[in-house]
């Protein structure tokens, strides 16, 4: 078996029998998009094959993308369509796919990786453990048509309901870049933590579906589309930064109310439309779960957002068979809102290293795998990952820890 990105040269109608095969018959309508990102994948070198000779058996590719934590962004890679030929299943195809996807997503110097899992088994095997998930809130369109009156906190205090309107406008395929700009304007705003921004190409393609309804404002985004039955409106996206474009969009969708009675919004769980309604009829609901992947230790660490006010100082004994880099005794540091993550015999003067060399495990230190480590850094609490077999010791960190790598972790996109 050899595994190796796709190119020029290969065929694009096996990679399709591939997919159809794994995941079913793709719409005559969806190909050209489908065909198109295919493609983008094979020139970024971002599509890998495991080919039996010359016949493809199994393929996987990664989105160049960017993921929010606490509000800063950085490199992550996307993995998605992972597929194995139905006869080759049970072969060890997929778990030796996986590894030299890795691999390439660690030479391209990803910190992080993520994925929504099909199946768990194949991925935690790789490292990747459950970090965050997608929530929709699920409401009838009436009872946005008229929302709770904000309170007045002060003299004179009109609330954001008497703010300038925001400027809104329709969006389209055009406005791929300004999208990705205000996404990532509303997620540093906000200290968001696990939403994803793509490549503004992959946005544009993405509106660029007459069926797709989408605005824009300056600090917010807004895209929604008829559900199947005709009685409900699907919301791809709704994120805003400031109280007047939040209440603009939920009035926008609520002026459906008379040919919608649901809508289906894909939102973060604390989204305010709970406050927003006067009765609380918004029921938030999970609807997918996503794995992540601590790639490299130290650049994570230092590319991730943390509060302000957390301070942390903590040994870790971290242990990754795939990525021999990460593994071994660190020191974590976060204070000012920055971290990083410092092997011990590389500490500056002054530092403790005074259990270097020791056999026996140190309650003090804080003892993780590959799984274990992804899962703090999306804000697994240490004590959940301890009963969950993930984490042992570092105890007297464990608040630190908590207030450091706070949550929740969450995704307004599937990919």
């Amino acid at each position: 078996m050899e595994i190796r990105p796709l190119g020029p040269d290969d065929d694009l109608g096996a990679e399709l029998d591939l997919r159809r095969r794994a995941f079913g018959p793709i719409s005559p309508g969806r190909l050209p998009s489908w065909t198109k990102g295919l493609q983008v994948s094979i020139d970024q070198g971002a599509l890998i094959g495991a080919f039996d000779g010359r016949r493809l058996i199994g393929s996987a590719r990664y989105h160049l993308m960017r993921q929010w934590w606490h509000g800063r962004s950085m490199p992550m890679a996307g993995v998605a369509g992972v597929k194995v030929a139905p006869e080759e299943r049970g072969r060890g195809v997929g778990t030796a796919m996986m590894a030299a996807v890795l691999e390439q997503i660690s030479d391209r110097g990803f910190p992080v990786s993520v994925l929504f899992p099909s199946t768990a088994p194949l991925y935690r095997a790789g490292g990747w453990e459950i970090a965050g998930r997608r929530y929709e809130a699920v409401l009838e369109a009436r009872s946005l048509l008229a929302l709770a009156s904000p309170d007045q906190l002060a003299a004179g205090d009109a609330g954001p309901a008497a703010q300038d309107a925001p400027k809104v406008r329709r969006a389209a395929s055009a406005d791929g870049a300004a999208i990705v700009e205000v996404e990532g304007l509303v997620h540093e705003q906000l200290r968001n933590c696990g939403p994803d921004t793509r490549e503004p190409w992959m946005v544009a393609d993405w509106l660029d579906d007459e069926d797709r309804f989408a605005y824009l404002a300056d600090d917010g985004f807004l895209s929604y589309r008829w559900g199947d039955d005709g009685d409900e409106l699907v919301v791809d996206e709704l994120i805003a930064a400031s109280p007047a474009t939040a209440r603009a969009w939920w009035q926008i969708l609520a002026s459906h109310a008379t040919t919608a009675s649901r809508i289906r919004a894909c939102v973060a769980p604390d989204d305010p439309v709970t406050w927003l309604t006067r009765d609380p009829a918004a029921e938030i609901q999970q609807t997918d779960t996503w794995m992540l992947r601590v790639v490299d230790a130290p650049a994570a660490i230092a590319a991730r957002g943390y509060p302000s006010g957390a301070a942390v100082s903590v040994r870790l004994d971290l242990v990754d068979a795939a990525r021999p880099a990460n593994s071994g005794r660190w020191a974590l540091q976060v204070s000012a809102g920055a971290g990083s993550l410092t092997r011990l015999d590389d500490l500056p003067p002054g530092l403790d290293s005074t259990v270097l060399g020791s056999t026996a495990p140190d309650p003090a230190v804080l003892r993780l795998g590959a799984r274990g480590f992804a899962a703090l850094f999306a804000g697994v609490p240490v004590a959940t990952l301890r009963l969950a077999g993930l984490a042992a010791g570092g105890g007297a960190a464990e608040d630190a820890l908590g207030a450091a790598f706070c949550g929740p972790a969450f995704s307004v996109d599937r990919f």
